[in-house]
């Protein structure tokens, strides 16, 4: 591993503001110096001229990082992951001829000083080691010989089992807790029959992809409940009510409540510019463009990261409209915030007062000092202009059947929405036929957001800390637009679109995504999961299959139209892998070729067919 000293890494207010909230924590602190440290991973030694570039490219020194005055705090992305600074100037290195470049990374070296020119306790460090480094995304070190953690290489782990054939339930409720599944009694009962019926244990790969494909994030199971309200079966749910508005008020309404987004027609035509889908020269094109709509929410990574959280909001919202259809353009976004009482430091209100909230969700405060940021910032690098969206605060003690009861957002409302331009074409997807090539387009596996879908669907607090900062993703715009980029090469080409079917990766990942773009088509799939690209070698076949690396998508592409396909990716310089074939048979199986098994071989009406159907019985209460 190379070190590589960089400049000052914060301006001198931050550092000002930095020593005087350490001040705060620890008065013996006199003063604090940070500088940025690079760290890089190559394939070979480095010649000079490597060097030279590396430190133009960086503004860099090719001197060791030196003992830093009083003690050094070393801030570096988390050990185990890939932070998107890092692969956004990997790719950078290399495409700049700095081949040998295997990963770059960057840390901060923090040099705290004292009055007394004293050494800090760990329980000092502990202390101001919260004021400058976020867990969820950052490790906190002590030596720079530490920093050899960023570039371990684990071997592949296997795949594992859940004995229900002997365990019965109670060996499945075992794993739902430990694996954070959320899953329902019910579907513990649908899973440890269908497999009985089997006659095998299922996998951890199939148990994760299930919870996601089924949890409340993906299937919206309340919303599609049936309801039993004061001993009274209802005839319609929640979600049929909301389609009833479009039932009572068609026009207009192209496409609604099963696609990534809905399509609402243009009344005119607009002039658009795009380059020829085949010369790449730009021209005018007169069309009804029609308009795609999206609202979604990103709450609970949110509650835990803010910036992350409300950054791959707007990225989730983002790909949804560009995986419209058969592809499409996505224009202009919105962000909004609902949060319980701020409690500003200096300006108390006197219906404010501190309620407490769960130890792993941030303040309101801080949400909205870093998630509207975090919004904006994705939103901004990605291309897109933020123009609206809304914030409000509520956290009030209220009547109820039982006393005061306290009603607020400490899990706030992060709503991430926005709206773009489709082609009349392209507004419906189309049937994939046997042997569709299936892609998956976009960055590589890591291993973050794992679980997203289902820790987003348990109530705030009620699994484990560890699970929910696993379910937080982290976001990379430019790879985004990249893939964009490519998707919006397709749509320009008109009749000629080679995009069969599209959807984006969101929660449950490829694990969810793969899958549900097949069924949409009526068919099943084989796949091989050692073609999907991955950055983490270590990883299991869990980990590869259901994390939730952001800026993918997942496309069906003619087998005679593949090499067209290559080509706009390359000069995109997006990545993207065949990673599976379209079958006639409704059977899902993923092969892995390292341990040369089949971690996931099930009939797709496991996955989407019979799962069991909510059931809300509830009584009115008297306030």
């Amino acid at each position: 591993m190379l070190q590589l000293r960089g400049t000052t890494a914060l301006s001198l207010f931050r550092t000002e503001k930095l020593l005087s909230a350490a001040q705060a924590v620890l008065p013996t602190v006199q003063a604090i110096h940070s500088e940025f440290v690079y760290f890089i991973e190559s394939e070979t030694a480095l010649i000079s001229a490597d060097d030279a570039l590396l430190n133009e490219l960086l503004h860099s020194q090719s001197t060791p990082a030196g003992k830093s005055a009083g003690t050094l705090m070393l801030v570096v992305p988390r050990i185990g992951t890939i932070s998107p600074w890092s692969s956004k100037a990997t790719d950078i290195a290399r495409i700049s001829g700095l081949s040998a470049v295997r990963r770059i990374e960057r840390g901060i070296a923090y040099g705290i000083e004292t009055t007394d020119g004293s050494i800090l306790s760990g329980e000092q460090k502990t202390a101001l080691g919260t004021l400058i480094h976020d867990r969820m995304i950052e490790s906190l070190l002590f030596t720079f010989d530490e920093a050899e953690g960023l570039f371990s290489h684990a071997t592949p782990t296997p795949v594992m089992s859940v004995d229900v054939i002997v365990g019965g339930r109670a060996a499945l409720v075992v794993a739902d807790s430990e694996l954070g599944l959320a899953l329902s009694d019910d579907e513990i009962d649908y899973l440890v029959d269908s497999f009985s019926a089997l006659k095998r244990n299922p996998t951890d790969v199939e148990l994760m992809m299930f919870a996601q494909a089924n949890s409340e994030h993906c299937r919206h199971k309340i919303f599609n409940a049936d309801w039993i309200i004061d001993g009274e079966t209802q005839n319609i749910g929640l979600f049929s009510m909301i389609r009833n508005t479009t039932k009572c008020s068609p026009d207009g309404v192209l496409s609604a409540y099963h696609d990534n987004a809905a399509v609402i027609a243009s009344p005119t035509e607009a002039a658009r510019f795009f380059p020829h889908g085949t010369t790449g020269e730009y021209g005018c094109v007169n069309e009804v463009s029609h308009i795609n709509i999206k609202v979604e929410t990103h709450n609970h990574p949110t509650a835990i990261a803010p910036f992350p959280g409300a950054a791959t909001g707007m990225g989730g919202e983002i790909r949804d409209e560009g995986a419209t259809g058969r592809g499409a353009k996505p224009k202009a976004g919105l962000a909004g915030f609902t949060v319980s009482n701020l409690q500003l430091p200096d300006a108390p209100r006197p219906w404010e007062q501190d309620n407490g909230k769960p130890a792993r969700i941030v303040s309101a405060l801080d949400i909205m000092l870093q998630g509207p940021i975090g919004g904006a910032a994705f939103n901004n690098e990605f291309g897109r202009p933020n123009l609206t969206g809304y914030f409000r605060t509520y956290e009030e003690w209220v009547p109820s059947d039982s006393g005061q009861q306290l009603r607020g957002f400490h899990k706030p409302i992060m709503i991430a929405g926005g709206l773009g331009a489709i082609r009349e074409q392209h507004i419906d997807k189309n049937n994939m036929p046997p042997e569709t090539q299936l892609i998956v387009l976009g960055g590589p596996a890591m291993l973050i957001g794992l679980g997203g879908g289902a820790a987003s669907s348990v109530a705030s607090g009620d699994s484990s800390e560890a699970l929910d900062f696993a379910s937080v993703q982290r976001g990379n715009p430019e790879m985004e637009r990249r893939c964009q980029e490519v998707i919006d090469r397709c749509w320009q080409l008109g009749e000629e679109n080679p995009i069969v079917s599209l959807h984006d990766v969101g929660a449950g990942g490829i694990s969810n995504a793969l899958p549900e773009l097949v069924n949409d088509s009526e068919r099943g799939a084989v796949f091989e999961l050692r073609t999907v690209p991955n950055d983490e070698p270590g990883m299991s076949p869990v980990q590869i299959w259901c994390n939730e690396s952001q800026e993918r998508y997942v496309l069906g592409i003619p087998r005679n139209r593949l090499a067209q396909f290559r080509d706009m990716c390359e000069r995109e310089r997006c990545p993207f892998a065949v990673v599976g074939e379209v079958k006639v048979d409704r059977d899902l199986t993923l092969n892995d070729s390292h341990f040369e098994n089949s971690p996931v071989d099930i009939p797709m009406d496991l996955l989407f067919g019979k799962p069991p159907k909510m059931l809300r019985d509830v009584t009115s209460l008297t306030v």
